[in-house]
């Protein structure tokens, strides 16, 4: 019988022992998922058609035995609530929210003095006398408010239990203790009304009392028989854990003081291929699962997965694997109940609450929404695909919409989706109507999901649970009318979503099984890959969440954080049990949120090796590349040199020059392929956009005094019209963005001051004598720039900010909003002028001389910069430096050395062998 499953070996009992009875026999499992399997066993041991027995997991056949209907966690918790506040005197009654906090471990430690038929009172009070003992030092006059209030809780303890007990038993329900409590007051009275029945337990390791006494009177009564799945290994070692529960009844119940022990195996220590795998992070484990059901495919490719079993330690992996598994995997199997936290339903829900929260606090009557909060409900990938808000997205981009009344948002998106009209549906009606417009708008996106690939199916078992938690939600509210805030209301669901669970069903008799460690009871697999084997995940850790000590709890005979690892390890150790090849893999990393030492039951398989096992450690670590990043090479095709050649004809922008020597990649993307910057809503005004403010601004002041000599009073004039002109200029680049807090406020502040300084600079220089015409502002200018060695004429063009004519000299100036200083702007060398990028002012402004030189009639030109963030230092000309002199007056001869630059820089951008070469 070594190494035939367990099941199988119950189907044969069954087969052998109950034939002609089946009808009447029923088999109790430790869980639901392993009916299925018994049932495929049962079909392989008989040819003919027989009636099945009745097959059913211990919970449904406590139910069976009390008759009392399981509620459940949220159901518990209102129900809770609502006695609590029959008995609770108005004065000190709280909040749910608050309620819910300390509830939620009570009603857990109330399960488990139910669960083990301890005395209720006695367990109770002794936690009262505890708190009694702890205040003892504490005078009678110095005793505040506040502690009494607390020894009162503590007194109020035992009334809580039995008025819930009473309230739930009249009411037909109850949570699992109680219905355990009660089957067994209703034992006798069950036991007489089926004597023709008969009950065989299969697989179980761990019972509470109550399932001990259950079981215990029905063998005793000759109507049950019961059948462990042990091995020798672990029950014949007094200290390994993984026998710790059945060594117990082994040695306690009277039953086996006559009869025979059934069944210890010989399998654990039979030949098993053991891979221990340390891997950096949850991604990595993910990754290496992937690879080892790739490689098990390749090695056996007409073999069936239903035999393989992944076993996640850890929940939050299941997305990851399902990601990493091989495209040849076909059907899969998730059993395994999975945290409501990473649920993207409930975390598009939780957006919702965010914003439209926020949009009450805001300004209900008005209802403005915050931008952030509407794109990122409206680019959720449960939302993005079906509410055909693109166009919408892009105006609140373009037009820097940061808050947008309710209204206007409507405005903006004149045909809107069902799905859209839902998200954005005002909260103002109060709780019912909210619950109902996210009950109504989560069938929705149900309806859009298909059933046509394994994503979706997944993604519709994520939506559908929370969808069952708004339901249930809707269902108490309309009970409890009385809880109205739209933030008690969150409070709530975020309390009660803690309790939802997703639950996958699968097709678990065909391909790949994903669980986790509890969903593998009773199971055997040929192959198992266990992940998360990391202190903390497997075992579990000492999380202690309860209200009884640890000492009360051992002594009292409730189960600790001790027993709790003795059930972890005899989950683990079952799954090796039969197994072929195990593979388990943990994380490498001791630090971080996923992190934890290595688990004590892989030191325990390395030090109690088993001579047949062969065992192999291996770390797996990512291969880092020499280099850490390669450049990015484009070599130039037919299409980009004539694209460049169009560029040419069009005209290069000095800009377009300085971006190539910065980096001829960047160039690559915005010349030649012609990408922009994603559009985003630019919530604090950015340097450049305060640029273009500061450059529109003057441009508009000074436009009336084109052709004209400046004046006192034409200067003066400006300072009037500047504040209101900056406001218009901000408007009109800034779109609909908030210019009158925060921030945007100083920046606007900002704006004004920069325009100011430098009209009083001006005005001083008018005063100073100095003659200034103004000939242009922000005018394109271009030219064409002709050699041998170029492979076609080359135009340059751009706009220059400003040209004036200033005591008979040209001048050509180039406003910046940043700080630049006179170093800037002086060249001592022209060799190397093109590659370094710190000469791009010096590029820039050279540029605009040779497009303005022949309009300027021969008259002298100096060119520069006008730095606002350096208004002290005024206009900052280039000059060459050749020896102490500087140059200022830009002469033939710099123009030239100039453009022989310029040759050298465009036949390296238009050289067809010379690539665009990533610069990092």
């Amino acid at each position: 019988m070594t190494n035939t499953s367990f099941l199988n070996r119950i189907a044969k009992v069954l087969i052998e022992d109950y034939s002609g009875k089946l009808s009447n026999t029923t088999v109790v499992l430790p869980n639901k998922r392993a009916k299925i399997f018994l049932i495929e066993a049962l079909k392989k041991q008989v040819e003919t058609n027989i009636v099945s027995p009745e097959i059913i997991s211990i919970e449904e056949f406590i139910q069976d035995i009390a008759s009392i209907r399981a509620v459940d966690p949220i159901e518990l918790l209102f129900e809770f609530y609502e006695v609590y506040l029959s008995i609770t005197e108005k004065v000190n009654q709280q909040s749910f929210e608050l309620f819910a906090n300390w509830a939620k471990t009570l009603l857990q430690d109330f399960n488990e003095i139910d669960r083990y038929l301890l005395v209720p009172s006695h367990v109770l009070s002794y936690l009262k006398d505890i708190e009694d003992i702890k205040k003892w030092g504490i005078e009678v006059e110095n005793k505040t408010q506040l502690l009494e209030n607390y020894i009162d809780f503590w007194k109020l303890l035992p009334n809580y239990y039995q008025s819930l007990y009473n309230h739930l038993l009249n009411k037909g329900i109850g949570y699992q203790g109680l219905i355990y409590r009660e089957a067994v007051n209703n034992l006798n009275h069950f036991s007489d009304s089926i004597k023709e029945k008969q009950f065989v337990f299969a697989g179980f390791n761990a019972l509470n009392a109550a399932e001990e006494g259950i079981i215990q009177h029905l063998i005793a009564s000759d109507q049950a028989s019961i059948y462990w799945d042990v091995d020798k290994t672990f029950l014949s070692d007094p200290f390994h854990d993984a026998g710790l529960f059945v060594r117990r009844f082994k040695e306690s119940w009277k039953h086996y003081k006559s009869s025979p022990f059934e069944w210890i195996v010989d399998d654990f220590s039979q030949s098993k291929n053991i891979q221990i795998i340390g891997t950096p992070k949850t991604i990595g484990q993910a990754k290496i699962t992937g690879s080892i059901i790739e490689n098990i495919i390749k090695d056996n490719p007409n073999a069936t997965l239903d035999k393989v079993a992944v076993v996640l330690g850890e929940e939050n992996l299941l997305v990851p694997l399902l990601y990493s598994l091989p495209s040849t995997v076909g059907a899969l199997n998730i059993t395994m109940g999975y945290s409501s936290k990473n649920n993207p339903a409930q975390i598009l829900i939780a957006k919702l609450f965010k914003m439209h929260t926020n949009a009450l606090a805001r300004n209900a009557k008005s209802y403005v929404l915050y931008y952030k909060d509407i794109l990122d409900i409206l680019t959720h990938p449960l939302v993005e695909p079906f509410a055909k808000t693109s166009v919408l997205v892009g105006i609140i981009n373009q037009n820097n919409y940061t808050f947008i009344t309710h209204h206007k948002l409507l405005e903006l998106n004149p045909n809107p989706s069902d799905l859209f009209l839902l998200l954005f549906k005002k909260w103002e009606t109060g709780s019912m109507a909210v619950l109902e417009t996210i009950s109504n708008l989560l069938l929705t996106i149900k309806t859009n999901l298909s059933n046509e690939n394994e994503e979706e199916k997944i993604t519709k078992a994520f939506v559908y649970a929370i969808f069952k938690v708004i339901n249930k939600l809707i269902n108490y509210y309309s009970k409890h009318l009385h809880i109205d805030k739209i933030e008690t209301l969150y409070a709530i669901y975020k309390q009660v979503i803690d309790l939802a669970e997703v639950s996958f069903e699968g097709e678990p008799l065909n391909g790949l099984q994903i669980m986790g460690v509890l969903e593998s009871r009773v199971l055997d697999f040929e192959t198992v890959i266990i992940t998360s084997m990391n202190e903390g995940k497997l075992p579990a850790g000492k999380s202690q969440n309860s209200f009884i000590p640890y000492d009360v709890k051992r002594e009292l005979g409730l189960p600790t954080f001790k027993e709790k690892d003795a059930i972890y390890t005899y989950h683990f150790y079952h799954l090796l049990q039969r197994a072929k090849n195990i593979y388990l893999i943990y994380n490498t990393e001791s630090e971080g949120l996923d992190a934890g030492e290595k688990s004590r039951f892989i030191t325990q398989l390395e030090v109690e090796r088993q001579p047949k096992h062969l065992l192999t450690h291996e770390i797996y670590n990512v291969v880092l590349p020499e280099t850490a990043y390669q450049p990015m090479v484009i070599p130039k095709s037919e299409l980009v040199m004539l694209r460049l050649k169009d560029i040419a004809d069009k005209g290069f922008s000095p800009s377009a020059l300085t971006s190539y020597i910065r980096n001829p990649i960047d160039f690559y993307f915005q010349k030649i392929l012609r990408i922009s910057e994603v559009e985003e809503v630019e919530e604090n005004i950015a340097l450049n956009t305060l640029g273009t403010i500061i450059h529109e601004t003057l441009k508009v002041l000074y436009e009336p005094f084109i052709g004209k000599f400046l004046s006192e009073a034409a200067v003066l004039s400006c300072f009037k019209l500047m504040d209101d002109e900056v406001l218009k200029q901000f408007k009109l680049v800034y779109k609909e963005g908030e210019i009158k807090k925060g921030r945007n406020l100083l920046a606007f502040e900002v704006a004004k001051r920069n325009v100011f300084n430098f009209l009083k600079v001006e005005l001083e220089n008018i005063k100073k004598g100095d003659a200034i015409k103004i000939l242009a502002l922000e005018q394109r200018f271009e030219r064409i720039l002709e050699h041998p060695s170029l492979p076609f004429p080359v135009k340059i063009g751009g706009s220059v900010d400003r040209i004036e004519e200033r005591n008979g000299n040209i001048r050509i100036i180039d406003y910046k909003t940043g700080k630049v200083e006179k170093t800037n702007v002086t060249l001592k060398s022209w060799k190397g002028l093109t590659e370094d990028i710190k000469n791009d002012k010096i590029i820039q402004v050279l540029a605009y001389v040779f497009m303005f030189e022949k309009e300027a009639n021969g008259k002298p030109i100096e060119a520069g910069i006008i730095s606002f963030k350096n208004l002290k230092s005024g206009f900052l000309p280039f000059n060459f430096k050749d020896g102490k002199e500087g140059n200022v007056i830009i002469g033939e001869e710099i123009l030239n050395n100039y453009l022989e630059q310029m040759v050298l820089l465009l036949n390296e951008i238009l050289d067809v062998n010379i690539s665009f070469e990533e610069k990092v």
